[in-house]
């Protein structure tokens, strides 16, 4: 027995050695494959915006086709356990950009919208965070981000742009600064607080109504009323028409912008040259840095609703629209993978894709399912704990150092990607502020066994709802849920009468014991546990609480980012090409050649 474990050892020591002569060699022996500075690799970040977990090729989707991501996973490493720190994109991308859990940078909602719903509002990521671009940018590197930010814009003037992405340690900004919605294709099936503008309607045809009874009632001499009652009523109609209409009736014009850095280029955007620009503003930052380090997050539209999809992907799926964007977007993958090979930097770059969180069960258009699928995991987007909503496709791909078609099944998050670009990078992790990613290079590399992660914390906004426990001496990842979401109806699996699913009140169930499952033995979810049939039921269920109060305790108070007043719109934080109310303009070139 002892011979056998000194055997071993003494393998996995030749094989630690052999790692760290192929880096060596890689770095030093091989400069053509490197920029100016061979030890600093270029980054390509990708992310994907509502991707299911299901959606893609190589983690068990057969009937979508995603050739090049696929490719991605076979030339580098598949994460399997890959979890967002949220399962709704502003406190996800968030924690992404930080490292860091969304409740640290007042990025978790206490309220029921759990993201920025408006360019205009003053919520937003705090100046005060660090983000991974900032960090590089000290070190050297050019920093863009091209697609989605949806991380505020202004705090208190229409140009302040302190939570800008200039703000944050970008160079260049090309993109939306918020998202896509319904509203920016102009349906008949508004997105945004779809709930409080039938409400808000519904209050201003009573309105009308008793404007109209009052006036009708008084000419036909049916009962005496004061002219001066009803000319009040109908003037308190109209500004309370206004004053909603004003946002939700305006989204398009409002939200639905495309900038350049701190220029409006298209107010309101044309969504069919969207996917040509994105890509070519990508593959045009390639072209220009391609003799020095650079950081280039590609944060990809596709595929949120509405699923804007160019006409040549249209009908090409066997999944209708849905699988036609998933398509479309496996093809930007292709040609960004494409940039990074003509200008002969694939062994130079380290290449990252993920989805913010998983896909959305209730999206959908009449018959029509909008939103992804999430393979075999219980729930999907906005379901606060539910591994459906946090369990997403995670691929590094970085030629010559990462071993190519590995898979990984411990533990990891999109808040590692932080640490780990930092390092690559020769910077530092801010000593001054809990840092929740871990390094993920020695786990990528081989040279250790397990995650650094034990515990991970799975926050519904402001609420913690479950709590995941990856037990490194037995193997077993136990995951217990403290509160869950009510599904409408009952057995549907989703939220489908209100949308989305809440995160506390009366659309949510506590939990005390919490429901206790063993994802090593049931990756769905499907059977709890109990004391009856798990002799450790009482033991993880303490420990896990024991995680919990240790967590609250490096928790401090911050200012909330997404509280009702830093929510609601204010006309004067709305970014405007002309001079507000009117708002409209179209500064984008003809793209040429791109499609």
């Amino acid at each position: 027995m002892y011979l056998f474990h000194a055997r071993g050892s003494h393998e996995v020591y030749q094989r630690k050695q052999w790692i760290c002569l192929n880096i060596w060699l890689t770095l030093c022996l091989f400069p053509r494959a490197c920029v100016s500075n061979p030890s600093k690799p270029n980054f390509l970040l990708i992310l994907a915006d509502d991707l299911g977990i299901g959606d893609v090729g190589c983690y068990g989707n057969d009937t979508i086709r995603t050739p090049n991501i696929d490719g991605l996973a076979e030339e580098g490493v598949r994460l399997t356990q890959h979890i967002a720190a949220a399962a709704v994109c502003t406190p996800s991308r968030a924690a992404f950009l930080t490292g860091r859990y969304p409740i640290r940078s007042g990025m978790a909602s206490s309220t029921q919208r759990q993201v920025l719903f408006w360019n205009g509002c003053s919520g937003g990521l705090p100046p005060n965070e660090t983000t991974f671009a900032r960090i590089l940018r000290q070190q050297g590197y050019s920093t863009a981000l091209v697609g989605k930010w949806h991380m505020g814009v202004n705090c208190k003037s229409r140009r302040d742009h302190c939570h800008h992405p200039l703000n944050h340690g970008f160079d260049y900004f090309y993109g939306m600064p918020f998202t896509l919605l319904n509203e920016c294709q102009g349906t008949d099936d508004p997105e945004l607080a779809k709930s409080l503008q039938d409400t808000y309607w519904f209050y201003t045809q009573m309105i009308i109504l008793a404007v109209l009874t009052l006036l009708i009632g008084k000419l036909a001499n049916l009962f005496s009323v004061k002219w001066k009652i009803i000319i009040c009523l109908a003037i308190c109609g109209l500004l309370y028409f206004i004053s909603w209409f004003s946002s939700y009736g305006l989204t398009k014009y409002w939200n639905c912008i495309l900038m350049r850095n701190h220029d409006i280029t298209e107010q309101p955007m044309n969504l069919e040259k969207t996917t040509s620009n994105m890509l070519k503003e990508a593959v045009s930052f390639i072209e220009r840095n391609k003799h020095r380090p650079f950081l280039l997050f590609v944060s990809l539209l596709h595929v949120h609703t509405p699923l804007v999809t160019t006409e040549k992907f249209q009908g090409r799926s066997r999944h209708g629209l849905y699988g036609d964007n998933v398509e479309e977007m496996d093809w930007m993958v292709g040609r960004l993978l494409d940039a990074i090979d003509k200008e002969g930097l694939k062994n130079a770059t380290f290449i990252y894709f993920a989805s913010d969180h998983g896909g959305s069960l209730e999206a959908h258009r009449g018959n029509a399912q909008f939103g992804g699928w999430n393979g075999i995991y219980k729930g999907g987007k906005g379901m606060g704990g539910w591994e459906g909503g946090i369990r997403v496709p995670g691929i590094v791909r970085w030629p010559g150092v990462l071993p190519a078609g590995t898979v990984i099944h411990e533990l990891t998050s999109l808040m590692d990607i932080f640490p780990t670009v930092v390092h690559l990078a020769g910077g530092a992790v801010p000593q001054d502020r809990v840092i929740d990613g871990r390094t993920l290079l020695p786990l990528l590399l081989g040279t250790v066994q397990h995650s650094g992660h034990e515990f991970m914390f799975h926050y519904c906004g402001a609420f913690l709802h479950a709590v995941r426990w990856h037990q490194k001496d037995s193997g077993t990842t136990w995951k217990a849920h403290y509160a869950t979401p009510v599904f409408q109806p009952e057995a549907s699996g989703a939220c489908f009468g209100r949308g989305i699913c809440p995160c506390f009140g009366d659309g949510v169930t506590h939990h005390d014991p919490p429901l206790l499952f063993d994802l090593s033995k049931d990756p769905s979810e499907a059977n709890p546990l109990s004391a009856d049939t798990e002799p450790l039921f009482d033991t993880v269920t303490r420990r896990m609480g024991e995680a919990v109060e240790e967590h609250r305790k490096t928790l401090t108070p911050v200012p909330q980012q997404l509280s009702p007043y830093n929510s609601i719109w204010k006309p004067w934080l709305q970014p405007c090409c002309g001079t507000f109310p009117f708002c409209w303009c179209n500064e984008e070139k003809k793209v040429d050649g791109i499609l």
